[in-house]
């Protein structure tokens, strides 16, 4: 197996979930301003969207879009318990987190990391993020992950784009249930691993 990645983005989730579940793969790192992989590949050739995360299966098959990947490893080592059993309710909670964080979170992101858009329109979206992050830590205030015990796929996903929140000027400090959270995901000794392969330890 083999993910292509690019340092700190948001393919930072899969690849914890790969290490998480104990699965042998290979990284592949992307330059997305070239579009190249690091042996000079056009990286349009593997995936025509152009963007990571992408998981090429031993089979030659790809699958792309983080929350499909992360499932499907999950799926791949049951008894990591990155997941609940298919057809299960928790199950459905956990695509319930993986959708909310993908589409309230993750993609409120993306507008502050573009340099074309002006200061006040930045801070409309620092705005929406701050009500969404209110709400995710009322939802921690009597669990340690979002599922409750069990760390998840979903808590890797979190955790990545939470690490966002610096380099654009959102300050999580005035959740302090988030901040000790961000710190348990941080302490994960399999966290720690996919930040050093990536250099951002």
């Amino acid at each position: 197996m083999k993910l292509y990645f690019s340092s700190g983005a948001c393919s930072l989730s899969p690849h914890i979930v790969l290490r998480e579940a104990g699965l042998p793969f290979d990284l592949s790192k992307v330059d997305l301003r070239a579009h190249q992989t690091a042996d000079g590949a056009d990286y349009y050739r593997m995936n025509p969207k152009g963007y990571v995360p992408l998981l090429e299966l031993d089979d030659g098959q790809t699958l792309s879009e983080g929350v499909a990947i992360v499932q499907w490893i999950a799926d791949q080592r049951p008894d990591s318990h990155l997941a609940p059993p298919a057809g299960t309710m928790e199950r459905y909670r956990l695509q319930e987190w993986l959708t909310f964080i993908s589409s309230e979170i993750h993609k409120t992101f993306s507008p502050l990391f573009n340099s074309k858009n002006p200061e006040e329109v930045k801070q409309g979206f620092r705005d929406k993020l701050a009500t969404r992050f209110g709400w995710v830590e009322t939802q921690l205030a009597d669990r340690d992950y979002l599922l409750g015990k069990q760390f998840s796929a979903a808590d890797a996903y979190l955790f990545t784009v939470m690490r966002w929140a610096g380099p654009t000027g959102v300050d999580l400090s005035r959740w302090p249930g988030l901040v000790s959270y961000f710190a348990r995901v941080a302490a994960r000794p399999r966290v720690k691993e996919a930040l050093a392969a990536e250099g951002l330890s």
